[in-house]
Formats: structure tokens, C-alpha cells, sequence
């Protein structure tokens, strides 16, 4: 990086820790938080990497033309949809909990959730939530409210709602009856005795923006750019690539039975006695697609990662 681009970027960090951005920086919030390594990691793939000092919110963007700012995930579909930043990341669950009138531009597949009711297995055993009739209104406990009260409509509950601020599993049985909680492998509710008694729904990270920004001349290609490059990134992630060598004779065979994106890309070998075959494939199916590439002939085989794989617009 040079002279020059460090003072751009040094002043645009400066202008930003006193609240002056210019109009046509792109305001980018991430994550604080578990999710936070993934995303960052993620934009680095696609040339955007940060430094920070650990103790601020506003970590140093390689890029002059996009200032960013640390926010916990559940403060970003609002500030987003507000307009106080352009673009940012969130779990699904905080959007459709806010109804905030975001764009989801990316799902990043990253931290898949399900958001699931659950209730002490003692009080489930006394017959379904849904028509016991328990004598008192039960207390139905969530750090999602929205979500929360839909729950108790949705199912006709004679229930009371209590907001919660963390540690959701803590609060049964003295506290809560049933309680409506994030989960990836149900782990925890099960140590503390939980059982999942209904699916409200499911979340994975999202890349949201502004509908201002989207349809600002400047911001709307930043935004579409950064979209396809990370689309590109996560979907190398799940494909390798194959190279290989095959005889003319067994060449027909060959293509005729290989599982590629579109066409494999084929290259006739020094002195014509065979040809080059490139394939992308799904990183899952390689244990049994070698020995299968093998039998039809294919020899001098490699493999190796890819770092991104744009389809583009077919014309």
C-alpha cells in the first residue's frame, strides 16, 4: 500500500471516528462478535481487509472508498434499513424479528440456526402445549418479542410474554414455561432439560443493504460488485478443481460421463496423442469421482482449490 493511500485511508478513518463521512463512501457495518472472523475472512477474499486496535468499533478498511463500523448483529437490519449505513451483515432471524426493510443481497449460508420453541420435558409430558389447559397462563420468555407474541397467536395460547436479555435456557422452569431460543444443535436446551416442542423458524447470515443506497448510481455498483465477488468466493469454497490427462481413444467416453459446472474445458496435448481436461466439481463428490475418472482413462490427474468462481451473465 502507498504513501498516499495510507494518508486517504488514515484521514477517511479520522473523519469517521467523528462522525464525517463523505456522501459517496460506502458505510459498511460487521458483525461483532462469533461471526464476525467469517465475514471478515470472507471480505478479505474478495480484497477488503481491516485493521484494528482491538479497542475500537471502527476497524481501518483497506479500501478508501468504504468506512465500516462494528455493531452487535442485532442493531444492523434497523440502522440499515434506517439509512445510517448503506450496507451490513445480520442473522436472518434479527431481520424478519425487526421487519426491517432491508435488501438481502447475500445469504452467506454462515451460523445456520433454527429459532425453536421449547418447554421443560416435565411440564411437555403433561400432555400438548397447544390444548392442556395448565390452569394459569403460561410464560413464554424470548429475546425475540415479535417473533415471541406471533408464537402465542399462531398456536391460541393463554400466555403472558417476558423479554430476556441472554441465557433464555436459564430462565425454565421456575422462571418460564416455554421459551422461544436460537439453537444449532440443541445441545444446550437438552442439558438443561428442554425439548423442542415447535420450529418457528430458520436463520444463516445475510448481506443486507440500504433500498436508498442500492439505487444510488455509485453505491448500487459497489454494492452489486462486492455481491458477486463474495458469491464467487463462497462458491469456490465448495468446489475443487480437476485437471487431468486422456488418450484419444478414451477421450469420448470420458467427457460423455463427466459432472462439470457447464462445459469442461478441453486443450489437445503436445503432439496430438491425447488431450487436457479441466473440470469443476463439488469437493464432496472428488473420494469417488477419482477412481471413476481413472477407470474411464483419465491419467495425470490433479487437484487444487479455487478461490473464486463467477459464472457471469450468459449472452
Amino acid at each position: 500500500m502507498g504513501k498516499h493511500t495510507e494518508e486517504m485511508n488514515l484521514s477517511a478513518a479520522q473523519d469517521a471516528e467523528y462522525g464525517f463521512v463523505d456522501p459517496f463512501t460506502l458505510r459498511m457495518t460487521i458483525p461483532k462478535g462469533r461471526i464476525q472472523e467469517k465475514v471478515v475472512a470472507l471480505l478479505g477474499q474478495i480484497g477488503l481487509s481491516f485493521l484494528a486496535d482491538g479497542r475500537s468499533y471502527r476497524p481501518l478498511c483497506s479500501d478508501p472508498t468504504v468506512t465500516t463500523k462494528l455493531l452487535k448483529s442485532q442493531n444492523i437490519p434497523s440502522l440499515v434499513a434506517l439509512g445510517r449505513h448503506d450496507c451490513g451483515f445480520s442473522g436472518h432471524d434479527w431481520i424478519v424479528e425487526q421487519s426491517a426493510d432491508v435488501v438481502e443481497l447475500l445469504d452467506l449460508k454462515f451460523d445456520p440456526v433454527r429459532i425453536v420453541a421449547a418447554m421443560p420435558e416435565e411440564l411437555m409430558a403433561e400432555g400438548d402445549f397447544r390444548h392442556t389447559n395448565y390452569g394459569r397462563p403460561l410464560i413464554v420468555a424470548s429475546e425475540y418479542k415479535n417473533l415471541a407474541n406471533l408464537f402465542i397467536k399462531r398456536n391460541k395460547l393463554d400466555a403472558i410474554f417476558v423479554q430476556t436479555f441472554g441465557a433464555t435456557e436459564a430462565l425454565p422452569p421456575e422462571d418460564a414455561d416455554i421459551i422461544i431460543d436460537n439453537t444449532s444443535s440443541g445441545t444446550t436446551l437438552k442439558h438443561n432439560r428442554l425439548a423442542i416442542i415447535d420450529e418457528v423458524m430458520q436463520s444463516t447470515t445475510r448481506f443486507v443493504c440500504n433500498k436508498a443506497a442500492l439505487e444510488d448510481k455509485r453505491k448500487g455498483k459497489m454494492l452489486e460488485e462486492m455481491t458477486m465477488l463474495m458469491r464467487a468466493a463462497l462458491d469456490a469454497k465448495s468446489r475443487v478443481m480437476l485437471e487431468m490427462n486422456v488418450s484419444k481413444a478414451d477421450f469420448p467416453n470420458l467427457v460423455a460421463n463427466l459432472p462439470c459446472m457447464k462445459s469442461p474445458t478441453i486443450s489437445e496435448l503436445y503432439g496430438g496423442n491425447g488431450y487436457a481436461v479441466k473440470i469443476a466439481v463439488p469437493s464432496r463428490d472428488v473420494r469417488e469421482l477419482i477412481p471413476r475418472l481413472v477407470s474411464m482413462g483419465a491419467h495425470d490427474i490433479l487437484e487444487y482449490k479455487v478461490d473464486k468462481i463467477v459464472s457471469g451473465v450468459e449472452k
